[in-house]
This record gives structure tokens, C-alpha cells and sequence, in this order.
């Protein structure tokens, strides 16, 4: 068993090398790289519900990423789902979008905004005294008690406004006596935006979320350039540009139905993931088992050369690889059998591209037909699935393992 796991992690060894060997890195040029992420978008897009769009989609996906120069933080990429017009309608958007409408009586556009983005009860200004009885002889001694509540909330209101600011978003309610308050000052109050909104605004603005408000030099406030109502089909929502986080940016995505649209906002987040990888590594690879075969042929030569048992597990190692174009001929309801043989004798030719082209039903030039994949996500599949092969041999060989008899302690 132990010949087995030296054997696995010399294929593993081998078959990475291989890989590295081969790889194309256009770091030093700008627009090969960027036709480099166009063709692995495309990849990444072909076997989901964006395929037909793939195009549009891809420019999309690569334009946000290019956005995070070199960051591999998402949270910067917002992607907005409103159903309605068709996937080809989606766009991209810098800045922030929040899902919510602007008050009435509210200012609809502020230049230089200086957020405050809070999670705190601005909904006091009702008789709201949980787990206690309040007895009283008149209706004058309610009204006295609604009085003291909204002294109390007008208050709260001006320690919000000494802070300097011209907008503030809050993740809970805001009455309407507050709302008063804020517009009269001419504020800008946002209420009720969700948790994941408020957090990443407060991300992208630069700012931290309040609770308190006592002490306003303690507060890091959030600022943008330009916050504005825009309207997305028949919806209104708030548009922050200019943010802090230069490459904060918004996917709007279109679509007919929630249900069309939530697998789109999985394929996009797909590709965006792997382009992200990408930006960080930039070496790329060859799709459509390409990188497979190579690694096969590589690993199948070191068995050859490879004495004792090991080279069984190197074998079953190269089998294992061979299995991916398998599969991507089987899904397409190929001869994966035929196919598989044509790619073996192909990759026996040296400087061989040559891949699974499911459009066509044949063997096809990868590098022509523009499938990439990145080096780093295959990399990570292949010392990943090498891993799990041996915990599973490992845990084989406790589970058969005869139980150690018991001393007689007496």
C-alpha cells in the first residue's frame, strides 16, 4: 500500500511537470492576456445557460475582473438580478447599486456624498415598552409620553446629523417623524437596505458600520462622488459612483424569470472565480482534455522506466487522466472510445494541440478553436483529487484492519 502512495504522488509530480512545460504566459502583454481571459470566459460559459450570450457575457466577466487589478476580492463585484428583458440586456455598471428607492421629499442626487451607514432602531417614536404597564388618567399623560419619545428620537437625529453628513443608510427601519427630520436637514435617508447591501456598501465607500453615535470623530464615514435614482426596467434604485474601492463595480443582470436569472448570477460567478485565479496566476493551458493527455502520455512513460509496484499506481494514475475527455465525449454523445484513441495517437506527434471539439464530433486543434483553461485551477484539481485518492486508500486500509485484542487486566 505504501508503494501505492509513493507511486501516486510521482505521477502527480510528473504530470504537473508536464503541464508546466507547456504553458503559455502573456503577463507582458496586455491584449494577449486579455484575449488569453477572453477564451477562458468563453470556456467557462460554453456548458452553461449563458452559452447562448457567451460573447457578451464573457466581455462582461473579463471587464469587472480587470476591475480588481490583480485583487481576487469578489465582494467588489455586485451582481443585481431584476427579471425582465432578455440575458442579452445585462450589463456592467462601476460603482454600487443599492435595491432601494429614494423617500419622498428626499434629495434625489448629492455631489461628494459623505455616507453614514448604520444598523440602529430609528423606529422609537411610537409607545413601544415591552414586558411593562403603563397606567395613565388621561389621554394628555399618552400624549406627554409620546412627546418624551420623540425628544428622545429628535435627539438621536442630531447626533446622526452632527457627524457632517449628507446621506445615511440604515439596515433597520426609519420612521416617519426621523425621515422628517433628515430631509429638513436636507439628508439623504436610505432605510431597511439589506444586510448584504449594507455591508458591501460600507466596503466599497470605504466606511464602517455605526450603532452609536456619541462620539462622531470615532466614526469612519463612507464618500463617493455622486449618488443619484436610477431606473432599471420599471424599478428604481440608488446608484452610488465614484466610490472609494476604485474597482468596486455592479453586474445588472436581465433575464425572463428569477429562476433563469439566479443560474445565470452561478455561471457568471463561475467564470468570474476562475478569472480571478487567473489575473493573480497568469499562466494559462489548453481545454478540452488536452491538458489530460498530455499529462497521460508524460505519466505513462514513467511507468514504463518505473520499477516495483509503484508503476501499477502510475498506471492507474494515467487511466485516471484519461478519463476527462472520456467524459467530455460521452456528455456530448460522442464515440468516446474512437475519439480517445484518435487524441492518444494525435498527442504522439510533437507540439500536438489537439483536443475534443464536441461541436464538430472530432478530434480539433484547441489553440485554433480558442479553449483555455488556467493553469492554477488545474493545477489545484489535480494535487486536490491526488490528495483525496489517497485518503480514501487510507481510510480502506484502517477499515480493514484487524481489531487489536484487549489485555486481560485482572
Amino acid at each position: 500500500m505504501y508503494g501505492c502512495f509513493i507511486g501516486y504522488r510521482m505521477a502527480a509530480e510528473c504530470a504537473r511537470n508536464a503541464l508546466l512545460q507547456r504553458v503559455m504566459d502573456n503577463k507582458g502583454n496586455a491584449e494577449k492576456f486579455k484575449s488569453d481571459l477572453m477564451k477562458i470566459a468563453r470556456t467557462t460559459l460554453s456548458s452553461k445557460i449563458l452559452s447562448q450570450d457567451k460573447e457578451h457575457f464573457a466581455q462582461l466577466a473579463v471587464d469587472a475582473v480587470m476591475r480588481l487589478k490583480g485583487s481576487t476580492n469578489l465582494e467588489a463585484i455586485q451582481i443585481i438580478k431584476k427579471p425582465g428583458g432578455s440575458l442579452k440586456d445585462s450589463f456592467l455598471d462601476e460603482g454600487f447599486i443599492l435595491d432601494k428607492k429614494i423617500g419622498l421629499g428626499q434629495p434625489k442626487r448629492i455631489e461628494n456624498a459623505k455616507i453614514l451607514v448604520a444598523n440602529t432602531a430609528m423606529d422609537t417614536d411610537k409607545v413601544k415598552i415591552y414586558g411593562a404597564r403603563v397606567r395613565v388618567d388621561s389621554m394628555s399623560k399618552v400624549a406627554e409620553i409620546e412627546g418624551a419619545e420623540k425628544e428622545k428620537m429628535r435627539e438621536k437625529v442630531k447626533k446622526i446629523i452632527a457627524h457632517g453628513i449628507n446621506c445615511f443608510v440604515n439596515r433597520q427601519l426609519i420612521y416617519n417623524f426621523p425621515e422628517e427630520l433628515f430631509a429638513d436637514a436636507g439628508i439623504l435617508a436610505i432605510e431597511h437596505a439589506d444586510f448584504d447591501g449594507i455591508e458591501r456598501l460600507a466596503l466599497v465607500t470605504g466606511g464602517e458600520i455605526a450603532s452609536t453615535f456619541d462620539n462622531p470623530e470615532s466614526v469612519k464615514l463612507g464618500h463617493c462622488k455622486l449618488i443619484e435614482e436610477i431606473m432599471i426596467g420599471e424599478d428604481k434604485l440608488i446608484h452610488f459612483s465614484g466610490v472609494e474601492m476604485g474597482q468596486a463595480c455592479t453586474v445588472v443582470l436581465r433575464g425572463a424569470s428569477h429562476h433563469v436569472l439566479d443560474e445565470a448570477e452561478r455561471s457568471l460567478h463561475d467564470a468570474l472565480c476562475v478569472l480571478s485565479q487567473t489575473v493573480n496566476d497568469t499562466r494559462v493551458l489548453l481545454g478540452g482534455g488536452w491538458p489530460e493527455m498530455v499529462m497521460a502520455k508524460e505519466v505513462d512513460e514513467l511507468a514504463r522506466k518505473t520499477p516495483g509496484k509503484k508503476s501499477h499506481a502510475i498506471e492507474a494514475f494515467s487511466r485516471a487522466l484519461v478519463a476527462i475527455p472520456t467524459i467530455i465525449a460521452d456528455n456530448a454523445g460522442l464515440d468516446s472510445a474512437d475519439l480517445v484513441a484518435q487524441l492518444r495517437a494525435e498527442h504522439h506527434k510533437e507540439g500536438c494541440n489537439a483536443g475534443i471539439d464536441v461541436i464538430s464530433g472530432s478530434v480539433g486543434d484547441m489553440a485554433e478553436l480558442g479553449i483555455s483553461e488556467s493553469f492554477k485551477v488545474k493545477q489545484a484539481v489535480l494535487l486536490s483529487a491526488t490528495e483525496a485518492a489517497e485518503m480514501i486508500l487510507r481510510v480502506d486500509e484502517i477499515i480493514t484492519c484487524a481489531p487489536r485484542k484487549r489485555e486481560d487486566r485482572m
